[in-house]
């Protein structure tokens, strides 16, 4: 959220394919959204990066809470909940925009409330467990977002990486008879991982939602594409 614009970028430029979708005319990600005809083409949600980055989150959670949440808890189920949320409401809000413009964004701000808590249930994790979170800054950050991983088992090998040099780094630093570590854990980089994610989901859900409340202001929705239609048949006779 605070630097969903640096965020954003990044992966629109250098993402995993397809366009924003933003609602009017890129909603389906691939030029088909156009406005022609009573029901524009519509559904082409696995083209929106929202979708593949709100998917890949739905993913990386699932594995982190089967590894690190007791399976019997209500987090457990609330995160994996959440995450799914976030993808379903995407999907369905996208094959719904063809007669509703105002169900389509109703939906993508659905999906964005999902991730939303599923960042404060990532951020409780680390503060309960007194782990560190990430500031804006932090290099390791922008490196994951520049890894553009395309699935979770990417995401796995880069959090092994990061562990990993962080524990050569700590012994260069740690005197040889001292025990003590600095180095983080598996979960808490990949609890931190998992928010950079959803960073650059909601980002890029929040430039979503604006694109479709404009486009819904400026051209309306089904109920004025078919009053334009009568009316044009009417002056046609």
């Amino acid at each position: 959220m605070r630097d969903k614009g640096k965020l954003h970028g990044q992966y629109r430029q250098n993402g995993r394919g397809g366009r924003n979708g933003q609602g009017g005319r890129g909603e389906c990600g691939d030029g088909c959204g156009a406005s022609e005809g009573l029901i524009p083409q519509h559904g082409g949600y696995r083209n929106l990066k929202s979708f593949q980055i709100a998917q890949l989150v739905y993913d990386v959670t699932a594995r982190f809470c089967d590894r690190y949440i007791d399976r019997r808890s209500r987090t457990h189920d609330q995160m994996v909940q959440a995450a799914r949320s976030g993808v379903q409401n995407i999907a369905e809000g996208s094959k719904v925009s063809g007669t509703s413009k105002k169900i389509e964004l109703k939906l993508t701000n659905v999906a964005r409330a999902s991730l939303e808590e599923l960042r404060l249930d990532y951020e409780d994790f680390l503060r309960q467990r007194r782990m560190t979170q990430w500031e804006r800054g932090d290099p390791r950050r922008a490196a994951l977002i520049k890894r553009r991983c395309n699935n979770v088992e990417e995401v796995a090998r880069w959090i092994k990486e990061i562990h990993d040099g962080q524990g050569q780094q700590n012994q260069k630093r740690v005197p040889p008879k001292s025990t003590a570590s600095t180095r983080s854990t598996y979960p808490e980089i990949a609890a931190n991982a998992a928010l950079v994610l959803i960073a650059v989901a909601c980002s890029l859900l929040d430039r979503q939602i604006e694109a479709q409340a404009e486009a819904f202001e400026n051209e309306g929705g089904f109920t004025e594409r078919l009053y334009r239609r009568r009316s044009s048949a009417r002056r046609k006779q």
